[in-house]
């Protein structure tokens, strides 16, 4: 299985910033060492490839530092020439894991999951949305089929809503923690408000239920799956009280359910930002792992 990193392309940040940026680089340390997976970094995309979702004067902005100080707010994020190289990058690796999957069956970026990212508009550390991004590239290269998007952050997919939900050949799903970030929400194709506090297994029925309704909207021939670390209970954003064990099992129902259909299986690993991040980085490393076991 290939995961696709791009954990060198760093960019400055102010003291006491939330966003985790040395997990990607621990995240790539921990797959290298994973049977059977194989590691690379993809070429960047181009700024013209973020115009088949994005609105121009966006892009325009993000490319060339135009950002108001209500915009870096919102992002989370200093804008920075590093910042909008990082994001060609970190995009380009969900284009690669999505291509690999339709020929190898399974692969991961090690990083992505962009999901607050809008078609005008960036929020939540997340500027450009590399799912609607890759799928829009692999349709410009002769994919005609219908796409699951199965988002397991404890954040709300608004994101995803706003680029893909309208779209009859693209299923938004988010399961997420019913009183988080976002508080405006864009609404998906079904959105699932969890409870705080609900642990493993009030959160492994809830996703038993969830998965239950997806054949009816199938058959899918590419999934992405963004699987956050941040319902973990040492996670600073997240209050939905998961263990590592119950994240784990999490994702090898969700990873399970879509190898078991035969469904190619972009896997993402979105939101992450426990104390330590070494136990944040374990959790992604390890949705790397079952997914490489379902290769």
């Amino acid at each position: 299985m290939y995961a696709y990193t791009h954990d060198r392309w760093v960019f400055p940040l102010p003291p006491h910033n939330r966003f985790p940026q040395e997990k990607y680089r621990l995240v790539r340390e921990r797959v290298e060492r994973l049977p059977g997976v194989e590691v690379r970094e993809a070429p960047p995309i181009a700024w013209e490839d973020t115009l088949l979702v994005h609105d121009a004067e966006w892009i325009r902005r993000i490319r060339h530092g135009l950002l108001t100080r209500r915009e870096e707010a919102a992002l989370g994020l200093p804008w920075s020439p590093e910042l909008a190289e990082r994001t060609l990058h970190a995009t380009s690796s969900t284009v690669a894991a999505a291509r690999s999957a339709l020929t190898d069956g399974v692969a991961a970026a090690l990083g992505g999951g962009t999901h607050h990212a809008h078609r005008a508009v960036g929020r939540g550390y997340c500027l450009v949305n590399d799912v609607a991004v890759a799928l829009a590239l692999m349709r410009r290269e002769g994919f005609i089929g219908k796409c699951l998007i199965l988002d397991l952050d404890v954040h709300q997919g608004d994101g995803n809503a706003d680029c893909l939900a309208a779209d009859p050949d693209v299923l938004v799903v988010s399961i997420h923690g019913a009183q988080n970030y976002p508080f405006v929400r864009v609404p998906g194709d079904i959105d699932v408000d969890v409870p705080d506090r609900t642990g493993d297994d009030g959160y492994l029925a809830i996703l038993d239920a969830t998965l239950a309704t997806l054949d009816a909207h199938g058959p899918f021939d590419l999934a992405f799956l963004l699987c956050g670390a941040d319902p973990w209970e040492g996670d600073r954003l997240g209050r939905l009280s998961l263990t590592v064990d119950g994240l784990a099992e999490r994702d090898r129902r969700a990873i399970g359910w879509i190898r078991d259909r035969g469904i190619p299986l972009a896997v993402t690993l979105a939101g992450g930002y426990g104390v330590p991040i070494e136990t944040t980085a374990d959790i992604q490393a390890r949705s790397v792992a079952l997914a490489a076991e379902r290769g």
